[in-house]
């Protein structure tokens, strides 16, 4: 009986009429979606979740990853970007650019959000040493940076440690035996060593780092807590090395630890290094964004 009478109460029921939703509670269901999902969906909805999406708070955190197919993209992604950190007024606390991300971008985003805590780069091929070392100075606030599979050199990292004290985790990942510094395999750790002395977590999955890296990382850096060495096959685990670690640092991913739980995909490894860039005709989109812009809503 109970269960026969559920179609008909919700039979009965009015359509929900999203726009006399609690500000409160649009901003919570915003909130979980990333900047592509508010600026191509959400704030199109209607008049007051498009009030809601224009909120600075709602953009103190930018997730801009991308899984698609980049060359088939769809979207001018760095357009989209731009807009999202406008819309911080300077209150941008953290993002996260898959793919796309390029030197002016990032001095764009580090012009207008000195406040940034944490900035991840997966994958942004077209951003240079130059473009990171120009933005790095103009966030002295930053405590976490990921620049996983991204070709930066040895001397952008010390920018980095020299304009980021607050430093304390970082992501240096590499595509195991792609490494772009197979001739000079701990330049990385060495800068790492002697420019980062505050870091509490260091992720270097792949790189090519031997034990003598490994050891001037020990020396530098005495607060580190989290050492993820996953990859590193010039590794070797043994005797002294092997007790300085144990003693040192309460979690150790080894060599051959497995990488279960590590967010990338082999796909995109080899993808990151590929030297063939995809010609798209990406539509012209920016008045999807544009704050002033009119647009037809429910």
């Amino acid at each position: 009986m109970a269960s026969s009478s559920v179609p008909s109460l919700m039979k009965d029921e009015e359509p929900r009429n999203w726009a006399e939703l609690p500000s409160e509670l649009t901003f919570s269901i915003l909130n979980r979606l990333d900047a592509i999902d508010i600026l191509e969906n959400a704030q199109k909805v209607c008049t007051s979740w498009r009030r809601v999406s224009l909120d600075p708070l709602m953009w103190r955190k930018i997730d801009m990853h991308y899984l698609g197919d980049m060359g088939s993209m769809i979207y001018d992604f760095e357009s989209m970007c731009r807009h999202a950190v406008d819309r911080s007024q300077g209150g941008l606390v953290e993002i996260d650019i898959w793919h796309f991300g390029t030197d002016d971008l990032l001095n764009y985003i580090a012009d207008r959000s000195s406040n940034l805590r944490s900035l991840r780069l997966a994958m942004c091929n077209q951003i240079t040493d130059e473009g990171v070392t120009e933005a790095v100075v103009k966030l002295p606030l930053l405590e976490d940076l990921d620049v996983s599979f991204c070709a930066f050199l040895g001397e952008s990292l010390r920018v980095v440690g020299q304009s980021c004290p607050n430093l304390k985790t970082l992501k240096l990942n590499r595509s195991p035996g792609i490494d772009c510094f197979l001739f000079r395999p701990n330049i990385n750790a060495i800068v790492i060593a002697e420019s980062m002395p505050n870091l509490r977590h260091l992720q270097l999955f792949g790189n090519e780092i031997n034990n003598t890296g490994l050891n001037a990382i020990l020396d530098g850096c005495p607060h580190l807590e989290h050492l993820d060495l996953r990859k590193c096959f010039n590794i070797n685990l043994v005797e002294d090395i092997e007790k300085r670690c144990s003693e040192r640092i309460r979690v150790l991913r080894r060599p051959y630890d497995s990488t279960a739980d590590f967010p990338f995909d082999n796909i995109w490894f080899l993808e990151c290094y590929s030297d063939s860039d995809s010609d798209s005709d990406d539509a012209d989109r920016d008045d999807d964004y544009d704050d002033d812009s009119s647009s037809s809503m429910a």
